[in-house]
């Protein structure tokens, strides 16, 4: 065991042991739920309606859906998320292949 060095400027008694939160307290974060859910929202969208712009908009919520996720969130729904804007993205330029257009 060492010595306590009298030039040491740690302090013992202000440490603080880690205590973590319990699941579901308000520290969780909610933005990939929220992603995920406007990701199919944008997906149906580019399907149905055949807009490119809310099929790259799926495409862009479930990467940050996916990016802002825990291990422990479930894979299945960001899996089946990202893979309905994937397809409505290949939707929409399958029916109409030109460029989109800008809104200007």
């Amino acid at each position: 065991m060492q010595q306590a060095n009298p030039n040491d400027p740690k302090r013992p008694q202000k440490v603080a042991r880690y205590k973590a939160q319990p699941a579901g307290s308000p520290a969780d974060d909610p933005t990939p739920d929220y992603m995920n859910l406007l990701g199919m929202i944008f997906s149906m969208c580019g399907l149905m309606m055949k807009l490119k712009w809310c099929a790259w908009v799926a495409v862009y919520c479930s990467f940050i859906s996916f990016a802002n996720s825990r291990t422990s969130d479930d894979t299945k729904q960001m899996l089946s998320s990202f893979m309905l804007s994937i397809s409505a993205v290949v939707m929409s330029y399958l029916q109409n292949p030109q460029p989109m257009q800008p809104p200007w």
